[in-house]
This record gives C-alpha cells, sequence and structure tokens, in this order.
C-alpha cells in the first residue's frame, strides 16, 4: 500500500478498498498487511475466507458486497463528502505519521488540513471559565495559522470549535459522517463545512455512536494534530484517553491547570504532574510547536516498515501452531515472537494477520498483540 501522497484511486479501486475495510475483522492494520501481500483490496477480498479459516475461525464473516459499498459511496455524494485513501494528495499528512492510521477517510470539506494543527479536548460538564478558556485559545490559535482539531462534543470542544470558525477547525465524528453526535451539534457541523473547515469519520455512512467508539474518534482527534491540550478533565475521562493517545504516537501533550477542589480539574493537574506542558495562554502552545510547523513527519512516529510477504514461503500448520503457543492474554510485542519462534518476520506477521480476520487477536498500542479466548 503507498502510504505517500500519490495518484488517486480509480473509482474501481475505492470501491474495493472501501469493500475491505469495511469487512468484520479488517482493520487498519490488517488492511495495510492485506494489501501488502495480495498487491490490491481486490484480491485481497477473494483471499479473505481462506485466510480466516487458516487462522482458526469457525465461520467466514459476510464480506460487504459491491451494491453495499455503492450505496455508501452515494451516500457520501450527497452529503457533499468524500472518501479519501492514505495514498491520495488531500489525505491529511500529519495523520499519516501515526502507527496504522485509517486507510479510508469520510471527508466533507478539506482545505483546512493544509494547516498545521492542534486539538483542543476536555469536560462535557466545562465550567463557564473552561468554556471561556479553550473558545480564546482557539481563537488566538487560529489567528496564528493553525486548525484547530476536536471532537464535537459538548462543553469544552464545542467552545474549541466555535473559537476557530473563522480560521478553520476540524470535528471528527465517533459515527458516520451523517449521524453527528450529539444532536444538538448539528447545526455547527454545518458551520464547520461551510466555512472551510472539515468533518471527518472513519466509521460508516448511517453508524450510530456507541459508547466503544469514543475511544476509536479520540485517535483519530490526536493524530490529526502536531500536539493537543486538555481544558478540564475528571481524572478519569476520554480526554485522558486523547492525551494518553497523544503522548503515544509522540505528539505533544499540554493542559491547562484548574482549582484543586473542582474535580473537572483533576484531570488536567495529574497531566501537568506527569510532565505535560503547563498553558495558561496561547503563548505557551505557540512556542512549543513552531519547530514542528511545517513539517508534520517530525511529530510523531515514522511509518511501519511493511513486511515483504513474497520473503519465505506460506507457514506452515506447525509454524501457526508454535505462534499462537507463544501468544496469551498478555499483550506482547510482535519481535519477541519473531526471537521466541525463530520463524521469518514475514511468516509472524502472516500468521498474525490470519489470526486477525478470524477475530481471534486484539492488537495493543505499540504494535503488541494478544490472544482473545473464546467467551
Amino acid at each position: 500500500m503507498n502510504d505517500g501522497a500519490g495518484p488517486r484511486l480509480s473509482d474501481r479501486q475505492r470501491l474495493n478498498w472501501l469493500r475491505l475495510i469495511r469487512t468484520p475483522n479488517v482493520g487498519p492494520a490488517s488492511f495495510r498487511d492485506l494489501v501488502n501481500r495480495f498487491g490490491s483490496a481486490e484480491t485481497a477480498l477473494q483471499m479473505l475466507p481462506e485466510l480466516m479459516l487458516s487462522g482458526g475461525a469457525s465461520r467466514v464473516v459476510r464480506i460487504p458486497s459491491v451494491d453495499e459499498a455503492e450505496v455508501e459511496l452515494e451516500a457520501a455524494r450527497k452529503a457533499g463528502a468524500r472518501f479519501v485513501a492514505i495514498g491520495e494528495p488531500d489525505y491529511p499528512a500529519v495523520l499519516k505519521t501515526i502507527p496504522h492510521p485509517p486507510p479510508l477517510l469520510a471527508i466533507r470539506g478539506g482545505g483546512v488540513f493544509a494547516l498545521p494543527s492542534v486539538a483542543i479536548v476536555g469536560a462535557r460538564n466545562a465550567s463557564l471559565a473552561g468554556v471561556r478558556m479553550a473558545r480564546t485559545l482557539a481563537a488566538e490559535l487560529g489567528d496564528e495559522g493553525y486548525a484547530v482539531v476536536s471532537g464535537l462534543a459538548r462543553g469544552i470542544d464545542t467552545a474549541a470549535h466555535q473559537g476557530s470558525l473563522a480560521t478553520g477547525t476540524i470535528g471528527v465524528l465517533a459515527g458516520g459522517l451523517d449521524r453527528p453526535y450529539p444532536p444538538e451539534n448539528i447545526g455547527l457541523c454545518e458551520e464547520i463545512a461551510d466555512r472551510g473547515g472539515a468533518i471527518v469519520s472513519e466509521m460508516p455512512f448511517g453508524w450510530q455512536p456507541r459508547a466503544q467508539d469514543f475511544p476509536r474518534r479520540n485517535r483519530l482527534v490526536a493524530g490529526l494534530a502536531l500536539g493537543l491540550v486538555v481544558v478540564e478533565a475528571a481524572k478519569r475521562s476520554g480526554s485522558l484517553i486523547s492525551a494518553r493517545l497523544a503522548g503515544e504516537m509522540g505528539r505533544l501533550v499540554f493542559a491547562v491547570p484548574g482549582s484543586p477542589l473542582d474535580p473537572r480539574a483533576g484531570g488536567a493537574n495529574g497531566l501537568l504532574k506527569d510532565g505535560a506542558i503547563l498553558v495558561t495562554e496561547a503563548a505557551d502552545v505557540l512556542t512549543a510547536l513552531s519547530p514542528l510547523k511545517g513539517n508534520p513527519g517530525t511529530s510523531g512516529n515514522a511509518l511501519e516498515e511493511p513486511p515483504d510477504f513474497s520473503a519465505v514461503p506460506p507457514p506452515r500448520d506447525d509454524e501457526r501452531d508454535r505462534i499462537v503457543e507463544a501468544l496469551g492474554p498478555v499483550p506482547t510485542d510482535v519481535d519477541a515472537i519473531i526471537r521466541h519462534t525463530g520463524l521469518h518476520p514475514a511468516q509472524v506477521f502472516m500468521v498474525l494477520l490470519e489470526l486477525d480476520l478470524a477475530g481471534r487477536i486484539e492488537r495493543h498500542a505499540g504494535g503488541r498483540v494478544s490472544l482473545l479466548f473464546p467467551d
């Protein structure tokens, strides 16, 4: 799969990319490995049943049909949106630096991606002071040429988008592009798209967001920015998930201090204790981000080198067994599995791909994997 800025996909390629990424158990990592292994999404779709069975699946999952993919492409067109693939020129450059970036993004708008970006997130039940701080930061960062990224939630997210409407803001949805949440921000989504910003989602059109979809949205919020600012967050909150993900991606993490007596400040104050950059004004963010401006590739992890699946023969059954035996419920580094089994990296990656497609492993940060056991 080409991760550089290359030519656009043909209509047929885009259709097959959409079918492949919408197939159950195919995530960004397995999508990349499938396309690298078979050369195209079209061939990968043909091989999926065999790979799932090799990974131990009890049944082959249903692959979306051509008609279903065409319906989603038409839904995007009617919504004034488009699907952008990772190799295409208008795919957000900074997002390509995260581990396993989404192969396809549904985007409405998009000129704002040419700007360097900073994320602002925080409490849904924000105080008036927190809302004012988020709106002021967003406006001042926007005036300095930054796009502001957030998750379109109530409270701090909404204030951040409102503060940067005039200069460029990016809203990331946990559901489909046609299912903004919360409903009261439908009008804000329209304003963002109409005023030169962008609305982004990696979920299917028509998808109603569930609780488990918000961490995935938070990953995109962190991945679309050079740094992430937390304004008011409880000790257990989605904003802290965003901050952790940002740190794992090599992004800068900022926090606005708050009163120790306010539970909404507990998470942000904790981040400061752990080394986040203290923010009392926009200049604190601008000074830290200035060296990264104009060079998004330096702010995150380099793209992983895809395995060369053609380097060795396919793994034998006994080699598959050795890899499965090395796995367990504790997340394990893939390099450790390679060393332990003594197998070629391409063979290990191939077996992990089969297990992933069969729904038998879970992928974790840092390229680690764990074995899933049936309930």
